[in-house]
């Protein structure tokens, strides 16, 4: 494990900032509201070629114990207890409050190295500015602007100063395995996306909370289960469009429809005792566009009669048609019920989105589709399906040659999905399909009659007049 630094300090102080200055990335939400960083969020930062290390954005710490407030100085916290450097972030403008020598004496407590970066110097006279945090008695003060990248430089070599050696962190790797199966989890807000990652990981890692919008950023947590690798995503909840007003609630619709681009599988959880709504069906249309293997997990299931559930499965069964080769799971993430089957319907949705596929067997398959139903007429003739071949993954793509193939009806692509899907056993994935056809070689060339056949046509059409 690459050594791992935590940024703390009060809320709206310029942590995420940091974070995204150092690991050279968007990922962090930055915005001049406070409080909008509440769950952990890791990132590797590379400016430093020779000691990579790991940065831990936190949420504000405040002197209010309850609420959501109180769920992120606990996710804070646990950061510091698992950091092997502390960076406190102060802000200059603000300067030294009561708080701040609260958490700084949090943090000398824990007896981990410290380093105190003062945050938003640009337009202040740093002596001036650095004078009040003097007293703090932190040997290692770095003066910087986030925003513009100033002190950054200074930052990285006060942390590399003070990282452990590369045998006492015991640093083998950076994380990032390309290999994990990325799985977004979304959905609308509060209906259990983080309880759900936190139950699967049998820990308080998210921020969750009966209030809705708890989760305002994407955040990647690494998992290993039953021999596979994997990437869960916990995403903000998605309202409709004319419902979001905020301006850090846009930022987090738009950070999920990122995840949504960037994953491989989704996984959009429902609320089992409202049923599926038009906002469900509006996600369900984010995945579809993206392309990417879905997998449906009604939540909250524990809750419901008999009757209620049968109630639930004949409305599912009714409202989506359109994505019948989704598996559906039925799940309690506050019970940890059906968690084995979602991940088998992850897995298998996984498998084939990325299967890899042969000219010759696509061919075959195509034939033989052909052959079962061979595809109607188009403006009076007949098209020919000549040969098909793979074009990639996620979703499996399948480029289909011939003549007049353009303008066939939908209906008939449809029955070729569905045939591919049945014969390959693909399950969970969406199925795309390219038409091209060959050109034609005498498109263009204007058929020039020779003397004779001028001769020859004169003579017919005399023949004609009498």
């Amino acid at each position: 494990m690459l050594p791992l630094v935590a940024l703390v300090g009060r809320p709206n102080v310029g942590k995420s900032t940091i974070f995204n200055a150092l690991t050279r990335t968007r990922d962090a939400l930055v915005h001049d509201q406070p409080g909008v960083t509440r769950d952990r969020h890791y990132g590797v930062c590379r400016s430093l070629e020779d000691r990579p290390f790991v940065v831990i954005d936190t949420g504000g710490l405040t002197d209010d114990a309850d609420g959501i407030a109180g769920l992120t100085a606990q996710q804070a916290m646990a950061a510091t207890v698992e950091a092997d450097l502390l960076v406190f972030v102060a802000d200059a403008r603000a300067g030294l409050f009561g708080p701040d020598q609260a958490i700084l004496a949090q943090l000398r407590r824990t007896g981990k190295p410290l380093v105190l970066a003062v945050n938003k110097i640009d337009g202040l006279d740093p002596d001036v500015a650095m004078a009040e945090f003097s007293r703090c008695g932190v040997d290692h003060t770095v003066p910087l602007s986030a925003a513009h990248r100033s002190g950054i430089d200074d930052l990285l070599d006060a942390v590399s100063a003070r990282l452990p050696s590369p045998d006492a962190s015991g640093e083998t790797e950076e994380p990032g395995d390309p290999n994990r199966i990325r799985v977004a989890v979304v959905g609308r807000p509060n209906v259990g996306k983080s309880t759900l990652i936190n139950r699967v990981l049998g820990e308080d890692r998210l921020v969750a909370s009966d209030v809705p919008g708890t989760t305002r950023d994407a955040i990647s947590v690494d998992l290993e289960r039953d021999a596979h690798a994997y990437r869960l995503i916990d995403t903000a909840g998605i309202r409709r469009k004319g419902k979001v007003e905020e301006a850090v609630e846009k930022f987090s619709v738009i950070k999920s429809l990122q995840a949504i681009d960037a994953c491989q599988v989704a996984v959009i959880m429902m609320d089992a005792s409202e049923g599926i709504t038009e906002q469900d069906a509006t996600v369900l249309g984010h995945v579809l566009e993206a392309g990417r293997a879905l997998v449906i997990a009604v939540n909250k299931w524990d809750d419901l009669s008999k009757y209620q559930r049968e109630q639930i499965q004949a409305t599912l069964a009714r409202k989506l048609t359109f994505v019948e080769w989704a598996e559906i799971v039925f799940i309690s993430a506050k019970h940890g019920s059906g968690l084995r089957e979602l991940f088998r319907a992850i897995n298998r949705a996984y498998a084939s989105a990325t299967r890899s596929f042969s000219t010759s067997e696509i061919t075959r398959a195509l034939e033989a589709a052909a052959e079962a139903n061979p595809p109607p007429s188009v403006r009076g003739h007949q098209p020919k399906l000549r040969f098909a071949h793979p074009a990639g993954g996620n979703p499996p793509t399948f480029v289909v040659h011939g003549g007049r193939i353009k303008n066939l009806p939908t209906s008939y692509t449809r029955y070729l999905e569905n045939f591919f899907r049945k014969r390959f056993k693909l399950v969970g994935t969406p199925i795309k399909f390219e038409f091209r056809e060959g050109e034609n070689p005498y498109a263009d060339r204007k058929n020039v009659l020779t003397e004779r056949q001028v001769a020859q046509r004169r003579r017919l059409m005399r023949h004609v007049k009498r």
